[in-house]
């Protein structure tokens, strides 16, 4: 592949897997699914991923018990990508804190569940936002999203970066791959440019080709070559980047009282904290439908009597509207719902040699991929990685096969391979099973699960139960929700494995047919 060489960090044009991808890949295919009566040759074994969809803290526990599933009925062995996107990353995150946490899963499930049951001070969020504020060029509200709602769900400030897990990673564990849309690429209905995947060595967009190394993604590029260098992005950021763009509900803010807010405040706060503390609390005042006005116009004049922060922040902030407007941020109210957009400011594609759509602007929003698509599918569908069967968990609140049918749709216009998926009658997305297949020529098979379906659930109770906008779940709703995605895989053991062995039947065929 070319390379754009000026300085040591370049960005990679190419379509190929880095060699860390193949190396990990290569080592992990090793495994195999003799526990469960499988037997054939190392080429014969399918490829194969599992991808998990978006939907908050149910997203989050619906992986992590369909994934216990896979480990105790020896299946999770054969899987050799786990890809997620909005609060299926969550989990991620935590797994792969743990080494080698596929051979040892029950124990990391407990671990998990301990730390949902914890609580961050508002003290200790406040302690993380300032020092964002303070390493940053470019402090977003991506931070801020971050530090004020995921940790009120994942109950942890996560500062491990790539660069830290690179060195725990074990290729025993499936290779992760996270998903984001570039924000401009997906208004302008552009699908190649919109697709951005995020991996342990990489960051990058998936069907154009376009990849810098992760621990740089966020940093000033120009020309495919890193100018300025910026922090990289840790844990608790990169859950913040999966999770955002979405109108809040007063229960993202109920952790945070006016005590806490006043505790930290002037005299004790410098200028950034006053700046900081005031948006908490314009927050918590719309959201309890109460009036902002004097602390917008508090900040307003805060802003213009502070230049660097006013630089840092690009904000102007209509106190009539209740608007604020910049490149940085954008935070809309409307009656007692805040919408945030949120930016990642530098694109390290700026003046690169790649499609003019995302090359030609300083910075880009990389948002929430559950607003286009609820399932990365489009990375795993990369001609390089070869996947034979995707097995797609579906955790989303609504319709359970939303996203296969604009993966379909988007593939077409792509022309890239992907079954062919029928309309589902209003009935059947109501009440789904909870197990299709799907295939297609020259395509991936694909298996779909749906959370909530007619043989594991009562679908009406549950939904409502776990809603996308709510709290952190109780302790007895973390095990009911384990439960009932892993009875998804138990009891579809029999039907996971025979499609694994059709797959392997077919690459038997194909093999002998050139010998």
């Amino acid at each position: 592949c070319p390379w754009l060489i000026f300085y040591s960090i370049t960005v990679r044009i190419g379509h190929s897997l880095n060699e860390a991808e193949k190396n990990h890949v290569t080592s992990r295919r090793e495994s195999s699914l003799h526990k469960c009566g499988v037997y054939s040759l190392q080429e014969e074994m399918p490829n194969i991923a599992l991808v998990a969809s978006g939907g908050s803290e149910r997203a989050m526990l619906g992986l992590l018990g369909s994934l216990l599933a896979l480990f105790q009925d020896d299946l999770l062995d054969c899987v050799l990508y786990l890809a997620g996107l909005s609060g299926s990353t969550w989990c991620m995150v935590s797994l792969y804190k743990e080494p080698n946490w596929s051979s040892k899963l029950e124990k990391v499930k407990e671990d998990i569940k301990n730390k949902l049951g914890g609580n961050i001070s508002f003290k200790e969020k406040f302690k993380k936002l300032k020092k964002y504020y303070r390493e940053k060029d470019n402090f977003s509200l991506t931070d801020f999203w971050a530090v004020l709602y995921i940790t009120m769900i994942v109950k942890e400030i996560d500062e491990q970066t790539f660069s830290d897990l690179r060195s725990k990673q074990s290729t025993k564990d499936p290779y992760p791959i996270y998903t984001v849309i570039d924000k401009q690429s997906h208004e302008d209905k552009l699908d190649a440019d919109t697709f951005v995947e995020i991996t342990p060595h990489e960051t990058g967009y998936s069907i154009t080709g376009a990849f810098v190394d992760t621990s740089s993604f966020g940093s000033q590029f120009d020309q495919g070559a890193q100018i300025k260098d910026q922090p990289e992005m840790d844990m608790m950021f990169l859950q913040g980047e999966l999770k955002q763009h979405i109108s809040w509900s007063s229960v993202y803010f109920v952790d945070i009282k006016q005590t806490d807010i006043r505790s930290l405040s002037a005299p004790h706060a410098d200028e950034a904290g006053q700046v900081l503390l005031n948006l908490v609390e314009v927050n918590r005042l719309v959201l309890r439908e109460e009036d902002p006005s004097s602390h917008i116009t508090f900040l307003n004049d805060l802003l213009r009597g502070i230049h660097h922060i006013t630089n840092r922040f690009k904000l102007s902030i209509g106190v009539i509207t209740g608007c604020f407007e910049g490149c940085i941020v954008n935070l809309h109210i409307f009656g007692s719902f805040i919408s945030w957009i949120f930016v990642l400011p530098s694109n390290f594609l700026y003046s690169a040699e790649v499609s003019p759509s995302v090359c030609l602007e300083t910075i880009r929003q990389y948002v929430d991929a559950g607003i286009a698509i609820n399932s990365p599918f489009l990375p795993l569908l990369r001609r390089e990685r070869h996947i034979d069967l995707i097995v797609s968990l579906d955790f989303s609140e609504n319709d359970p096969f939303e996203s296969l049918t604009e993966t379909a749709k988007t593939c077409k216009r792509l022309r890239i391979d992907f079954p062919e998926v029928p309309k589902m009658s209003k009935e059947e997305k109501s009440a789904p099973k909870d197990f299709y297949v799907f295939e297609g020529h020259n395509a991936p098979a694909v298996i779909h699960i749906p959370l909530f379906n007619i043989v594991n659930s009562e679908i009406k109770r549950l939904k409502h139960t776990y809603t996308t906008f709510q709290g952190p779940y109780s302790s007895d709703l973390i095990e009911e929700l384990l439960e009932k995605a892993g009875l998804n895989i138990k009891n579809n053991k029999r039907s996971l494995l025979t499609e694994i062995k059709k797959i392997i039947q077919r690459k038997q065929s194909h093999i002998c047919s050139f010998c």
